[in-house]
């Protein structure tokens, strides 16, 4: 991925569909983005057969461009979404992923497969990831690298090892859904103050304890007795769980510094804090955005296998 891949002749629409929002750009060229929009029009927003007439109503009007080629990628694959795309095995790069496109339309209209792998464990248990994998390759195209260790936090977040171009292993932690439930759901919830500033000492102290001796059920219970002794205010516990589960998170990796800087993808909300949390453990980081996902679709647009795909 340190050479350039060849700008598409053909239009490009570039749908990133997930589970509570949907977006879509309008790439040029070259896979600059000429127009994009952004709605609240998740696939649990769609009735069952709707999927088609929403998306042609909101983005038919980029579709009329002659021989122009649209990729979606996301939870509009999911047995929930559009239509189920069965998941790419790993070790997979980008002739992969074109070879498992699921074609709605011949040459025209494509859902991504995302991805699937068996971890190392006793039970070889399968994990699985949708969208990310875009962002995966669009990340590494955007740092001009083709092997790396990469983050993506989130509801479920994802550990991503990448050699050669090819994602050869990936793991899932809860971790953005542990803290929802236990922050607004649990005994915790009490002692929390969700809408007040974050804290970075706090969060930093909570990555300390993670790394501890110790079960983390343990650890968790401390944040109501930090705040029944008054050790901590109600934003700084709120701060302290944060660091806590994501320290938690970072303890059981081992991050190769010879593949260069982790590579942190998201929203700047929670890539500042892994960046923070990682920094402070001595670990290099940079991070990417939301131009992860349109890179990584154009690049996959453009190494897409069918010859007819672009036109000279």
């Amino acid at each position: 991925m340190t050479s350039a891949i060849p700008s598409s002749k053909r239009p490009v629409i570039a749908i990133d569909w997930g589970t509570s929002s949907l977006r879509g750009a309008r790439l040029g060229p070259s896979g600059e983005v000429l127009e994009s929009r952004a709605w609240g029009r998740g696939i649990l927003t769609v009735p069952p057969g709707q999927f088609e007439s929403v998306f042609h109503e909101l983005f038919g009007d980029w579709m009329q461009a002659e021989s122009a080629l649209c990729l979606i990628s996301g939870m509009a694959g999911s047995r929930q979404g559009w239509q189920e795309a069965p998941y790419c095995p790993c070790p997979a790069g980008f002739t992969e992923l074109g070879q498992h496109l699921l074609w709605l339309q011949p040459d025209r209209i494509a859902l991504v497969p995302g991805l699937s792998c068996m971890n190392t464990d006793m039970l070889n248990t399968p994990d699985v990831m949708r969208g990310e994998e875009v962002q995966i390759f669009g990340a590494l195209q955007l740092a001009g690298r083709d092997s790396a260790t990469l983050v993506l936090p989130g509801t479920h977040s994802k550990w991503v090892q990448v050699h050669s171009g090819r994602v050869m292993q990936f793991q899932t932690f809860m971790t953005g859904e542990v803290f929802a439930l236990l922050s607004q759901h649990s005994i915790l919830s009490k002692t929390l103050d969700l809408n007040g500033a974050f804290e970075e000492a706090a969060f930093l102290q909570g990555v300390d304890q993670s790394q501890s001796a110790g079960s983390v059920l343990h650890h968790l219970f401390a944040v109501r007795t930090l705040g029944l002794f008054d050790r901590l205010s109600a934003a700084q516990l709120t701060s302290y769980l944060s660091g806590l589960l994501i320290g938690e998170e970072l303890r059981t990796q081992t991050v190769n510094a010879d593949l260069g800087p982790v590579i942190l993808i998201g929203s700047d909300t929670l890539t500042q804090r892994y960046s923070l949390a990682l920094q402070h453990l001595g670990i290099a980081c940079q991070s990417h955005g939301a131009e992860a996902t349109w890179a990584g679709l154009f690049a996959l647009a453009s190494a897409c296998p069918q010859s007819n795909l672009f036109k000279p």
